[in-house]
């Protein structure tokens, strides 16, 4: 399990992932982080960008999972209202969650990608499992936690872009 702290891909927004990237790099399965990569962490209430979103991903024949480390209700319930596959208590970044989810569609980790907020968890997760790791801007800051967590992330974000393994 390769230790790496450094997204393979970044992105502004969840929603600036398009399917056609994805297939284009083999990738068939996006594992979803829920709080603050879908929704804020303050609402369980999708807008109709994140709603046409996730038609166009099934619609361009990419599977998806939401992989959660919460514990509360709210994402296997907006999971069951949407049609979407649901993992919690997943314990990112270690593997169990992932595994689960590789396990349930098939994938091999080649075949899947990681979307998420936090490289702390999504990120070093993702790459642990050996999947594509894309790291996208937090929704919200609501608190002074997310807020410093978000700064110590900032060193791994910019050497990212150094390396050039961004999008957009």
């Amino acid at each position: 399990m390769p230790f790496s702290l450094l997204p393979k891909l970044i992105f502004h927004k969840l929603t600036d992932v398009r399917p056609e990237f994805l297939r284009q790099r083999g990738i068939r399965l996006l594992m979803l982080d829920f709080d603050n990569t879908m929704l804020p962490y303050t609402s369980g209430i999708p807008g109709a960008e994140l709603l046409a979103w996730i038609d166009e991903m099934k619609r361009g024949g990419i599977q998806l999972c939401v992989v959660s480390n919460s514990k509360k209700q709210k994402s296997p319930a907006f999971c069951r209202a949407h049609n979407l596959a649901c993992i919690t208590h997943s314990r990112k970044p270690g593997g169990r969650g992932i595994r689960q989810c590789l396990a349930r569609f098939d994938a091999a980790p080649g075949e899947a990608a990681l979307a998420g907020d936090q490289i702390f968890t999504d990120v070093l997760g993702a790459n642990r499992a050996g999947a594509t790791s894309i790291l996208v801007k937090p929704i919200h800051l609501h608190n002074v936690w997310l807020k410093l967590r978000h700064l110590a992330e900032q060193p791994f974000i910019f050497l990212a872009r150094k390396r050039r393994i961004t999008k957009s």
